[in-house]
């Protein structure tokens, strides 16, 4: 009796270990590469509820989110031989996950490596100037190439932002000074524009004068009324020799 109690025990004990290691669940997010007996099998498993052979078949968790990958900094000499560094991120996401488990030994690494030296490649292939005014641009051939260059590993790069760029020191202060300088051209050259069409105005209105002299007589009339508005007890002002000339001058 004692013995078939505990062959009993035995038999439900191994029963409970091949479930234990058996049965699998996976999340909605999560998909599990089964290789049986060292064979791929054609379809993934998940998620949810699935049984897997113990000893026979060996699970590869893949996760499906959106990955976050943030790219060292990498040392670049841009096209007009100036030294910066740049960092910068990629989100990817594997959209199939046979592919990112058989054709590459990791994932991970391959797409950070491939990231870095793409990185450098483009970047090293523009100006400066090209670096700093025109990210978006560059942040999308970044994103094309290295999704190209990921895509048989089953790797979407969605996404590739050029975070930071480090300037040496004196390349900061020359860009400095050349703004400074800019600002200084763009004034001079408002302050020469308003000159000029001052100047043009002025013109207009001699013109107006010499084709129309009562009009000067106007302009004194109306400046002797803005100067009777001051606080200023005292004006002195000229009085025009052809107002007073019938008056001195003896009659014929």
């Amino acid at each position: 009796m004692t013995a078939a109690l505990i062959a009993a025990a035995l038999v439900v004990f191994l029963v409970l270990l091949f479930l234990v290691s058996a049965i699998k669940v996976l999340r909605e997010y999560e998909r599990a590469i089964v290789f049986r007996l060292g064979r791929l099998l054609p379809h993934p498993k998940g998620p949810g509820l699935f049984i897997l052979i113990p000893i026979v078949d060996r699970m590869v968790r893949v996760d499906l989110r959106t990955v976050t990958l943030n790219i060292p900094p990498q040392e670049v000499i841009t096209k007009d031989n100036v030294p910066v560094r740049v960092n910068a991120v990629a989100y990817f996401r594997i959209v199939s996950p046979q592919d990112a488990i058989v054709q590459v030994e990791n994932f991970m690494v391959a797409t950070s490596q491939i990231a870095q030296t793409t990185l450098r490649s483009v970047l090293g292939q523009h100006q400066l100037d090209e670096l700093l005014s025109e990210r978006e641009k560059i942040n999308a051939i970044l994103q094309e190439i290295i999704d190209e260059q990921t895509g048989p590993w089953g790797i979407k790069v969605s996404v590739v932002e050029v975070k930071d760029v480090e300037i040496p020191q004196g390349m900061q202060r020359a860009m400095a000074r050349q703004a400074e300088a800019e600002r200084e051209r763009r004034a001079k050259v408002i302050n020469a524009e308003g000159e000029f069409q001052a100047s043009e105005r002025l013109k207009d209105a001699a013109n107006v004068i010499a084709n129309h002299p009562i009009a000067l007589q106007l302009r004194y009339l109306q400046t002797l009324l803005e100067l009777g508005g001051s606080a200023s007890t005292t004006v002195v002002f000229p009085m025009p020799i052809d107002l007073i000339r019938p008056f001195v001058s003896p009659p014929d």
